[in-house]
Order: structure tokens, then sequence, then C-alpha cells
């Protein structure tokens, strides 16, 4: 199995986590399959490389001036749903399912959040969410790698000051406008969309997280934002997303999906999705990744995915800024913040023919054929 090597750990470390005065513990988090059959061959290899992390980490503690601890819970379930209200600390290779008899080590949630100051998370599911929301009650910094597998180690060796100097000038642009209007191309059908950017401002999350309080992913390379979710919000139009061979088309009217315009199998689960969630339909994130431009290639998981190229989400938003939360679904389970991301290994079918940003008295084409038209201007 490959894996970062102990001076590239201490590398990604430092330039992820530079060191602040209050830094004293470091948490890995890992979840586990509740039984043998939760589990898979993915799910386990990242537990293997969670705990080779915490090994170097231990190696490299006295460099770091932290204590490190692997910590294992159970999985919840569901993407960014909120998480168990115990935890177990372990320092021993992961198990293979949660097992309360073995585990006796526990700590509370509010412990946990109070006692560390730096999380990584590699977990099967994304606890971005949670993390977030604790973060700005404990003041503490995460990097959430859910979907983590060892395709992913290149994204981690790469520029990440040019990376966030990219980044930055798309916020600076998302910032100041008003709308973004999108122009899709289907198999030569034309459809459009546009989002209201009024309320909310832009999130940049390059990989580094160098304040309190900040929580990202990890791989990252994307600055995104909540578009303007109130009942009055203008975002609509019509939205085309592809699943497997078949596209199906959302309409949008005040930030939400209010009914799908197409037909076929997939068509039907997702009106039937939206009929029982409905907040599911809203319209949580547009995302901005770049990765793509640095010759990052897509390995079919969205952790990574997500960041090669423009991406739209449905569902949660709170951890975002957002205003739709875990009690706007009908249990835990059913909590999601789902990303669709526009790349041709993604949505072949679907293309971006021009993305266009309008401010108070001037508008930008930021993307055109699928490629962003900014960088010139570096």
């Amino acid at each position: 199995m490959m894996n970062l090597n102990k001076e590239e750990m201490l590398n990604l470390f430092q330039a992820v986590f530079p060191k602040l005065e209050q830094d004293k513990r470091i948490a890995l988090l890992v979840d586990l399959p509740s039984c043998t059959e939760e589990d898979n061959e993915p799910w386990a290899l990242r537990r293997k490389i969670a705990y080779q992390w915490y090994e170097q980490l231990e190696q490299i503690k006295e460099q770091l001036q932290l204590e490190v601890d692997f910590i294992l819970y159970e999985n919840v379930k569901s993407n960014n749903a909120d998480l168990p209200k115990r935890m177990y600390i372990w320092n021993q290779d992961p198990l293979s399912t949660f097992d309360l008899e073995t585990l006796t080590r526990s700590i509370s949630l509010d412990d946990l959040f109070t006692q560390y100051q730096i999380f990584m998370v590699l977990s099967d599911f994304s606890a971005t969410a949670p993390m977030k929301i604790a973060a700005n009650k404990y003041n503490f910094r995460a990097a959430t790698m859910s979907g983590f597998s060892e395709k992913m180690l290149g994204a981690l060796r790469i520029d990440y000051e040019l990376i966030n100097k990219r980044l930055q000038i798309l916020k600076d642009k998302l910032d100041a406008a008003k709308k973004i209007c999108i122009d899709f191309c289907v198999q030569q059908k034309k459809f459009h969309v546009e989002f209201d950017l009024t309320i909310t401002k832009s999130h940049v999350s390059g990989g580094r997280f160098p304040n309190a309080g900040m929580v990202g992913n990890l791989p990252s390379g994307e600055t995104y934002i909540v578009p303007n979710e109130a009942p009055e919000s203008l975002s609509e139009g019509v939205l085309p997303v592809q699943f497997s061979d078949e596209i199906v088309l959302y309409e949008i009217k005040n930030n939400k999906i209010v009914n799908v315009l197409s037909d076929g199998s997939f068509s039907q689960k997702e009106r039937q999705h939206l009929k029982e969630e409905p907040a599911y339909g809203n319209i949580a994130e547009l995302g901005f990744g770049i990765l793509g431009d640095f010759g990052i290639a897509p390995i079919g998981e969205v952790l990574l995915d997500e960041k090669l190229g423009f991406h739209i989400a449905f569902g949660r938003s709170d951890h975002f800024g957002g205003l739709v939360g875990p009690q706007h679904f009908s249990s835990p389970e059913k909590v999601v913040h789902i990303d669709y991301v526009y790349i041709k290994e993604t949505q072949p079918l679907v293309a971006i023919n021009k993305m266009e940003l309008f401010f108070a008295d001037s508008s930008q084409i930021i993307m055109h054929n699928n490629k962003y038209s900014l960088w010139e201007e570096q």
C-alpha cells in the first residue's frame, strides 16, 4: 500500500496546520462499520492509511510539539449527519467493526472537542458539516477526508500556494457579484439557470487551516458559496444533471427544486426523493474546484472529484453558513449534502458553454467551454 512517508507527513501537516499557541493535541478520527456486512475494501484500506498516519505523527510529535490520539466511532449511516455522542480512544490497529465490548476508553463528544485542537477525519461518511458547526463553538481546526484513498495522495503534494492564489481570485469575484448565470449544452439542447448571490459570502477551501475555527476538506482546492436561500431568492432556471446515460432536468424557483421535467428511471427516483425529502431540493452550494488545472484526474470519490471543476450541491447548507440543516429532514439518516460535478469524466453529456458573473454595473465571463477564463489575470 502506498502512503506518505514521514518527511512528507511532516511537510503536509505543517503546511495544513501552521502551529498555534493553543495547540496541544491532535486526534485522528475514523468511523467503523456497525457490522461485517457494512464493511468494504476501500473503507478497510482507509482505516489502515489513517493508522499509518497516526504512527507517523507519533514519530514526529516532538517536532510538532503535539500529543496524538487515534479515535474510533460508529459510523452515522449518512453523509454530514450529526456525529455520535461518544467516541473511543484506541491507539491501536483499527477494528473491523464497531465493538463496545472491546472499546472501553470512551470520551464524550463535548470533551473531545474541548480537549483536542486539531482533527483529521478519515471517515467513510462525510463529517464536514458537523465538524464545521462544532468548530464554531469549540474553536478547533479540522481537515475532513471522507472517502480518502491512496489514489488521492498525489493531490496532497501539489503547489497549494498557487492554488490559494487562484481561489482568492474566485472569491473576490464571487463576493462582488449579484448573480451568476450558467448556460449548459446537452446534446445540442440549451439550458439556462441563474443563481442569486446577494446574501452570503464565498469561502476559500485551499487545503490550509491557519486560524482556529477553520474546517475544510483535504485534499482541497475550491472556492464555494451558498446561493441566496431566502423565500424571495431570484435563483431560477433548469439545471441538467447526468445520471448514467440519462439527463435529469430539475426546474428551480426561489433556489429550490420544484419539479423534475425529464422522464426516465433516474428522473422518477429523483422525483420521489424530492417528494419524500423536500430539503434535498435546496440548492446548497456552488463550488468552483480548480485541481483539474493542475493535472489531477478524477477517481470516483467526491472528496477529490468535486475539487477538479465546477459543482452544485443539493441539501444541507447550514455548515456553509446557509439556512438548511438537519432539522429540515425527516430523520438524521436522511440528511444529505450531495455534490454533482460538471467535468467531462463525470458528466460527459453535459457541457458548460458559458458561466457569467453579473456585478452592479458590469459582468464577466469566468468559464467558457468548460474552462476557467480567469488565470490570465495573474
